[in-house]
């Protein structure tokens, strides 16, 4: 495993510390205007400094450049972390729910069902990028998979599909992106890890993956992917995790 990632900085603050202070500075208003009436009254305000604090975080921390690896860096391998919400590892049931599909579905002009041999037949992708943790630490893999943009190709996407929500048949854990992150070029549905096929500690039978999100962005156990004109939050944004979550 790497050494733990340096968090980007602006103006010698890190990335952390920038947006704590970036969220202060217009929540301050916020709070002004919390006067004799309640709270009640600044909500429109409040919905105003939620728009300006995500239109700062896209603007800096939306990737176009292509993730390296640093020289040298090792695999994670059997030591990267495999994390889930339900109370044991999600094993998807055939005898239960019959066979696993993934539904493509939303602001798109051909939705479709496709099963992990469908998947496999289409073109494919492996990139060995990192895996950066909220908790601060890399990991190198090798995940690979349909390319996100040859996915949205092949349904059709519309252009009014400004968003896209990831979920999965863990515990209905799910988290919505920007389209701009999920049409990534290193962004894949994966379905194999390391040259091999993707086990269920760590997301099987299809999971998304970018470097450009951090790891909790990235929903394993995948079911649905459904394109939206409007963000649709997530498990950890809704639990006061920052919702654009770029790396």
């Amino acid at each position: 495993m790497t050494e733990p990632r340096k968090f980007l900085t602006i103006g010698g603050i890190d990335r952390r510390e920038f947006l704590t202070v970036g969220t202060g500075v217009v929540s301050a208003a916020f709070l002004a205007a919390c006067d004799s009436s309640g709270p009640k009254s600044a909500e429109k305000l409040l919905r105003y400094a939620e728009r300006k604090n995500l239109g700062v975080e896209r603007a800096l921390f939306r990737h176009t450049a292509i993730d390296n690896v640093q020289a040298g860096a090792h695999d994670a391998g059997n030591k990267l972390p495999s994390y889930f919400v339900s109370p044991t590892v999600p094993v998807w049931d055939e005898s239960a729910r019959g066979k696993w599909a993934l539904e493509v579905s939303g602001l798109v002009g051909k939705p479709m069902r496709l099963t992990l041999d469908d998947l496999q037949r289409l073109p494919r992708v492996s990139n060995r990028v990192n895996h950066y943790c909220v908790e601060g630490w890399t990991a190198v893999e090798t995940w690979t998979g349909v390319p996100f943009t040859e996915l949205a190709k092949l349904v059709a996407a519309l252009p009014e599909a400004h968003y896209v929500d990831f979920q999965s048949f863990d515990d209905d854990y799910h988290e919505s992106w920007d389209i701009e992150s999920a049409m990534h070029p290193q962004t894949v549905v994966a379905y194999g890890l390391d040259g091999k096929m993707l086990e269920p500690a760590h997301g099987a039978p299809a999971r998304v993956y970018s470097p450009v999100k951090l790891g909790y962005k990235n929903t394993k156990y995948l079911t649905r992917i459904v394109f939206l004109p409007k963000m649709n939050g997530g498990y950890w944004s809704d639990r006061g995790y920052e919702w654009y979550g770029g790396t």
